[in-house]
């Protein structure tokens, strides 16, 4: 049986794996299929047994039917473990456990890219949400990076799809702000940009589906109004 906590060690892309036995570090196989030879991540007991001292970050729970698993993420205090395994090689072997592959999905920022689009009454543009995590909330336009695009560029290209709006950006020196907001330990990152633009937003085409209105808000109406982390404290540099 799989243990309820184990130890997430990682160190510059290398992890700490074991057998079913507790002996490490192990070496995933991509591609392999079948899962006979069990590899996982340790216990505590385990990595004391190695002789590793490590700094703990923080707690990630996953929960797969009625099991609840505890993963401490921690730091070890070793040099750079060149016969760990690779982050990167663990997902494709079956023969590694789905609660050390969950861990390091959870371990990859997702990355968000937005944008304040302002006037010259010192105003700001929201969107009321129809989808996702702050429906029926206001936030700033933008959205979920794709995976060869730049924040640069997706804050203009969610911008566009959302309000029919084409928008040049201030600087390309964006807000970076990252948050974990709950013990599935997901890390998001937000690229803030800024952008100034005078039209008139009737004139916009609204993708319906997703933003149910725009408006202009005030600096300060518009930071008591987001409900985003990440829209708040970008627009506190305002």
């Amino acid at each position: 049986m799989h243990p309820v906590e184990v130890v997430h060690l990682e160190h510059d892309g290398k992890v700490l794996l074991v057998n079913e036995h507790g002996e490490g570090p192990q070496q995933p196989i991509q591609g392999r299929q079948e899962n006979s030879n069990q590899l996982r991540l340790p216990t505590q007991e385990e990595v004391t047994a190695m002789n590793i001292e490590w700094k703990h970050l923080r707690e990630t729970r996953v929960v797969f039917g009625t099991m609840v698993y505890r993963i401490l993420k921690g730091y070890p205090k070793i040099d750079w473990p060149k016969n760990w395994a690779w982050k990167d090689e663990m997902i494709a072997d079956n023969a590694v456990h789905p609660v050390a592959r969950e861990a390091i999905y959870r371990s990859i920022h997702r990355l968000v890219s937005k944008v304040m689009i302002c006037n010259d009454n010192d105003e700001v543009l929201l969107g009321k949400v129809e989808r996702g995590h702050f429906r029926g909330f206001w936030t700033l336009p933008g959205g979920y990076m794709d995976h060869d695009e730049h924040p640069s560029t997706g804050c203009v290209r969610e911008t566009l799809e959302e309000i029919g709006l084409e928008i040049t950006l201030e600087s390309n020196e964006p807000i970076v702000t990252q948050k974990i907001f709950t013990d599935d330990g997901i890390s998001f990152v937000s690229f803030t940009y800024r952008s100034l633009w005078n039209g008139d937003i009737t004139h916009l085409k609204l993708q319906t589906e997703e933003i149910a209105e725009v408006k202009w808000f005030t600096k300060d109406d518009a930071q008591n109004v987001a409900v985003s982390y990440f829209d708040v404290e970008a627009l506190k540099t305002l």
